[in-house]
């Protein structure tokens, strides 16, 4: 099986016009990426506190928004949330975003759901800080059954509704890939109980040895076939042919590759060079 080869950064800095990001989109199909992947939060504390990952300022396209834009603009690509913090909406409304997004890309999203520990942001969206990972998973279940049931019906400890439809439903049957991420053994359990796969961001091949170490054995816990789940990981460091290998026998299907980009100039030659020398070669 080859590697797939997804780009980052798809809805951030430099792709955070509409030119750049069609110009990308555009350039990874050429190049032969599978995949365009973009990250998000929706409010940042400023100033920033001990948990805040990244300046306020940083500049965040929604992902819906940008899918849809990318989309238009491709035939092929695939468009990846890495990752969609799920607490932080309402689930009803999520499942019509995204069913929508993968109507409108001809079947071509991926779900990848996270979960933020920027207390700031949920406040900032009124949204509750604690059972985060609870929501999260009775979210994904009743926007699971808006996707599938005729007349969906669901009752939760945190949403319930009662014989409502939510057109139109996702082209992917049954639904999108959910992909999660996390480095806990709460996201590994939820990744073995719930997900078609797992993301990791920015990790070096030990980081991502333990990591896909945990996935098994949650795999392991819960009955489920590893191989069933497909593990996408960003490397730490800038990625080589032999460094691609490598982390291919550590069981890695996918990597995402995040390109230290300056400007949509560098960008496009850090796709470019993927194309020439990794992609197709794994």
């Amino acid at each position: 099986m080859r590697m797939k080869f997804g780009l980052f950064g798809m809805n951030m800095q430099p792709c955070v016009t509409p030119e750049a990001i069609a110009a990308v989109a555009r350039a990874a199909e050429d190049a032969g990426f599978e995949s365009f992947w973009g990250g998000e939060h929706i409010a940042l504390p400023d100033p920033p506190t001990p948990s805040t990952p990244m300046p306020p300022r940083m500049v965040f396209v929604d992902l819906c928004v940008s899918i849809a834009f990318a989309a238009a603009h491709t035939r092929s690509l695939r468009f990846g949330t890495g990752i969609m913090i799920v607490p932080l909406r309402n689930p009803v409304v999520l499942a019509k975003q995204l069913a929508s997004v993968d109507v409108m890309s001809g079947g071509r999203l991926i779900f990848g759901v996270g979960i933020s520990n920027i207390e700031g942001e949920y406040n900032a969206v009124g949204m509750p800080f604690d059972h985060k990972g609870k929501r999260a998973e009775e979210a994904i279940a009743l926007m699971k059954a808006l996707w599938s049931m005729q007349r969906a019906n669901f009752r939760g400890r945190f949403f319930s509704l009662d014989g409502v439809r939510a057109e139109p439903r996702p082209i992917q049957k049954p639904h999108p890939p959910i992909i999660f991420g996390g480095k806990s053994t709460y996201a590994f359990s939820r990744t073995a109980r719930l997900g078609d796969g797992w993301f990791g961001y920015g990790l070096d091949l030990e980081a991502a040895a333990n990591c896909i170490g945990g996935i098994r054995a949650a795999c392991n816990k819960h009955d489920r076939n590893f191989d069933q789940v497909e593990i996408s990981i960003t490397p730490k460091a800038e990625l080589s042919l032999g460094l691609a290998h490598e982390y291919a026998q550590l069981g890695v299907r996918r990597l995402i590759i995040s390109p230290r980009a300056r400007d949509i100039n560098e960008m496009l030659q850090a796709v470019q060079r993927a194309g020439r020398e990794l992609i197709g070669r794994v």
